[in-house]
């Protein structure tokens, strides 16, 4: 009775389990991928707040057209004063009011400052760009190896019932053999290396079942999907019309929407500006100026008068950092190297994006050429185990034609697989290296 309690209780939990199995799995198109990393990858999210943070520096920067104003209240007590002839004698006691009070208040509104804030401006925008296309340079690293892990699951989850296949062929083998075992027409050698066969086939069906597990895992991590997702890819991919563009084609559009390239871009165009905020330096600063003050008492009449002195004025300043004559050619010399530097990598980077272009697209290319063979492959291998099996059940083959047979069609099969998954890789690794992902 307790047994029996004990396999009921046994069968339950192992229902629960696989029910909570079934309930996690779900059919996961690449780009819902894409959309659940977009919103909750933490790798994203801290190229997000650098976003931000750069929005907030171009308000920042746009204040310095702002005029300044500056008030200064103060209140003091003053002691008494006192008179002396020149030469310390004749001492006097000046009576003094002993409550200071003072009030200013001054205004200056920039006009020129050698186009020092407009670079500010310019530069805060620059930056916010670059914060941009480095957030998109990671978004699609991130999604290229979504990619990866998301095609390397459907190639063992292929690769796992190719596996399948062949182990209930091999299984249907080994039956045969021990039939004609007990009828005195084949070897207990002969069962022992394809039940080695078998074994072998197990194996490798339980180191598939361990990759997909680690895949899925790092694929749900990255992604941001819930933590008991099992993610099954969409069987549609492979029946997906993918184009096939010229060379020219994708080294345009690589040109044009390259993450890589659009930084170095902008790096250049940031050293230009920065030039033009050092040589800001040498230029003199023009501004309105206006203010308003009140004071008491009035010091400066002896005896003191006890009252409040107020007066206004309106007016221009100019200012001119005359250092500025020796000390800011050097600072410009150095923002021209810079310049120089920003535009040979960006011709760097050019050069790279295009040589990886080239290299992807053939590689693409030469995936479709892959599958033809590989489908010719498993044909001759189905046609050639076909054959061998044939032979063997009319004593016309060994045992070990039959191993070989199988072996090659596995590996044809696998092959295949493969060759099918790659198509896809190298279409989204051509989309990753001109920035179309």
């Amino acid at each position: 009775m307790n047994n029996l309690r004990l396999l009921a209780g046994l069968l339950c939990a192992a229902s629960a389990i696989l029910g909570a199995t079934v309930d996690a799995q779900k059919v996961v198109t690449l780009e819902e991928i894409f959309e659940s990393a977009e919103a909750n990858s933490a790798q994203l999210r801290p190229l997000f707040s650098a976003q931000k943070e750069a929005e907030k520096e171009k308000s920042v920067a746009m204040s310095g057209r702002l005029p300044d104003i500056n008030a200064t209240l103060s209140a003091s007590y003053i002691g008494n004063g006192f008179t002396t002839r020149r030469d310390f004698s004749d001492y006097q006691t000046a009576k003094i009011p002993h409550l200071g009070t003072g009030l200013s208040i001054n205004i200056s509104q920039p006009v020129y400052t050698g186009g020092a804030i407009t670079s500010a401006i310019e530069m805060s925008e620059l930056k916010n760009t670059a914060a941009r296309f480095a957030t998109d340079l990671k978004r699609d690293n991130i999604r290229f190896e979504l990619t990866g892990f998301y095609l390397d699951i459907y190639k063992c989850t292929n690769l796992r019932r190719v596996v399948e296949s062949n182990i209930s062929a091999a299984e249907r083998v080994v039956e045969d053999m021990r039939a004609r075992f007990e009828q005195g027409t084949a070897l207990q050698n002969d069962i022992t290396r394809y039940e080695l066969l078998l074994e072998n086939l197990n194996l490798e069906l339980v180191k598939l079942d361990n990759t997909l597990a680690i895949l899925n895992n790092n694929l749900v991590t990255i992604a941001g999907l819930p933590d008991k997702t099992v993610v099954i890819p969409d069987s549609t991919i492979l029946a997906r019309s993918l184009p096939c563009e010229s060379e020219t084609w994708w080294l345009e559009e690589a040109a044009a929407s390259s993450p890589v390239i659009k930084l170095a871009r902008n790096g250049v165009e940031i050293s230009h500006t920065a030039e033009k905020l050092t040589a800001a330096d040498r230029l003199p600063k023009i501004g309105l100026q206006a203010g308003w003050t009140i004071d008491g008492p009035i010091l400066v009449e002896v005896p003191p008068i006890n009252r409040n002195l107020s007066y206004w004025w309106v007016g221009v300043g100019v200012s001119y950092n005359l250092s500025s004559l020796f000390k800011t050619n050097k600072s410009i010399a150095k923002s021209r190297e810079a310049t120089r530097h920003a535009i040979d990598g960006l011709g760097a980077a050019r050069e790279g994006v295009d040589m990886a272009v080239r290299a992807d697209h053939i590689k693409y290319l030469e995936a479709f050429e892959e599958l033809k063979t590989r489908e010719k492959s498993v044909e001759l291998a189905e046609r050639n185990y076909n054959i061998t099996a044939t032979r063997y059940s009319a004593d016309m083959a060994l045992i070990t034609d039959m191993l070989d047979a199988a072996n090659s069609r596995l590996d044809a099969e696998q092959q295949l697989v493969n060759a099918k998954i790659n198509i896809i890789y190298y279409y989204y690794r051509l989309l990753f290296t001109a920035g179309k992902i």
